[in-house]
């Protein structure tokens, strides 16, 4: 049966197991991948999530690089972020993290880099490894390129230079014992909490810790507010500090205030950039277009300047890259730095945050309370047909206003915007809306909706 090339995103590879992505398909990836990167005998660095088919689609990937020539470096479980810190900071040819990410449990897939951690899309690779695939297919599995022997397999265990390299610039003298309640979801980053901790004096409440790749506690989504409900309960049960919540495969953190409010990620953009920029004024701090419009207005008051970007973390990184940019933030909970070879820094983030929290001694809400500045409607989905004659329809609607086709369709007014946007990842329009009021923010959400639901 052939490979079903629907697994395929913008982003990264994905499917169901084993109905859509299966051990073939992970046999094929691993063999068009070496031929893809075009060297003799490739490095290429091999991570894995704890789902339960991540095991044998390991097996196969690895058996389809090692047979095309190429060499496994395996870190074994590890998060994505510590996939692309391999790969960077080893200088290693590629990698391929085994994992769905944020998806439910019957999902796998593969993320995939070269060089540098660089990412692999749909228009930088994805498509010619999908060709390559199509090729092998056609040929009955003989090899594209022979090379001269096959690669070989060897273990390396990075989790200790992984944590010393994100604790490297961290203040811990003004440290104070916060108290910190920790949801992995029964994930894989479940591993780094006991370990990046150890030498953090604060008190850490780790939720969901075993690792569970059929996640029987909640999906790891931490965007769906539901699957935050027991890390916001315990943040009030346990008088804690703050509560974080990452994702399947720990490159996305969502933070929980003291008193268990849901902190939106762009008002963690606004404070992170602020706490950057007072000591490297004058740098390049990244947003994207769904973040409110206190992120631009942050980075400008303390001396920055800000870059608005399309959603994607393929291209942030190349902007980021090509415009030398310190740190960006997504609305979807991923934060990138430079010094994290332009890649997710969750704990950079987090270890930013702990820092101001015992230098300033206030709450967490006191912390994000000057960025409450707008009405943000938060990211709302439609399923509907001719989603592109959708954005046409609002856009001559709303022709009056300052468009933007940077992504989707974005149209500011003086006292509101909204963007809408076709997904990468999955069949649906996206909407948010931010306004300078709750009631004008109602009024223009119910009148966008209608228009799209129409």
């Amino acid at each position: 049966m052939a490979v079903n090339l629907s697994i395929f995103k913008a982003y990264d590879i994905r499917g169901v197991y084993p109905e859509e992505i299966n051990t073939k398909a992970a046999y094929l990836i691993g063999r068009s991948f070496v031929n893809f990167l075009k060297k003799e005998n490739p490095k290429i660095v091999v991570g894995r999530d704890n789902r339960l088919s991540s095991p044998a689609l390991f097996k196969s990937l690895v058996r389809g690089i090692i047979e095309q020539g190429g060499n496994v470096i395996d870190i074994g479980l590890s998060t994505t972020p510590m996939l692309y810190f391999a790969v960077a900071h080893y200088k290693f040819n590629g990698g391929i993290e085994i994992s769905a990410s944020h998806n439910p449990p019957q999902y796998n897939g593969f993320k995939i880099v070269r060089e540098k951690a660089i990412p692999i899309g749909e228009k930088t690779g994805l498509k010619e490894i999908k060709n390559l695939i199509q090729k092998l297919e056609e040929l009955k599995f003989q090899k594209l390129r022979i090379f001269k022997r096959r690669g070989k397999i060897v273990s390396k265990r990075i989790l200790p230079e992984y944590i010393k390299f994100n604790l490297k610039e961290v203040d811990f003298k003004e440290m104070r014992p916060l108290k910190i309640v920790v949801d992995t979801a029964n994930a894989v980053p479940g591993i780094l909490i006991p370990e990046i901790f150890k030498t953090v004096s604060c008190k850490i409440y780790h939720i969901f810790p075993k690792l569970d790749g059929s996640f029987p506690n909640h999906p790891p989504n931490p965007l769906i507010k539901e699957n935050l409900k027991t890390l916001q309960k315990e943040v009030v049960s346990k008088r804690a500090d703050l509560g974080i919540a990452f994702d399947g495969d720990g490159d996305r953190i969502i933070f929980v205030a003291d008193g268990g409010k849901i902190i939106s990620a762009d008002l963690i953009t606004a404070l992170v950039a602020e706490l950057i920029l007072k000591n490297k004024p004058g740098e390049k701090i990244l947003y994207d277009i769904r973040s409110s419009n206190i992120v631009k207005e942050v980075i400008e008051k303390n001396g920055g300047r800000p870059i608005i970007s399309r959603v994607g973390h393929s291209f942030i990184k190349e902007k980021m890259r090509k415009e030398n940019i310190i740190f960006a933030g997504e609305f979807s909970g991923h934060y990138y730095h430079k010094t994290d070879y332009f890649c997710e820094a969750p704990f950079f983030v987090l270890f930013k945050i702990l820092e101001e929290l015992s230098r300033t001694k206030k709450s967490f809400s006191e912390l994000i309370k000057p960025f409450k500045k707008y009405f943000h409607s938060g990211e709302i989905n439609f399923e509907v047909e001719n989603k592109k004659e959708k954005i046409k329809k609002l856009k001559k609607r709303f022709q009056s206003g300052k468009i933007s086709r940077l992504d989707g369709l974005r149209v500011d007014f003086k006292d509101w915007w909204f963007n809408a946007r076709l997904s990468q990842t999955e069949p649906v329009l996206r909407l948010v809306i931010e306004a300078k009021t709750k009631k004008l923010m109602e009024k223009r959400k119910k009148e966008l909706i209608k228009i799209i639901s129409s």
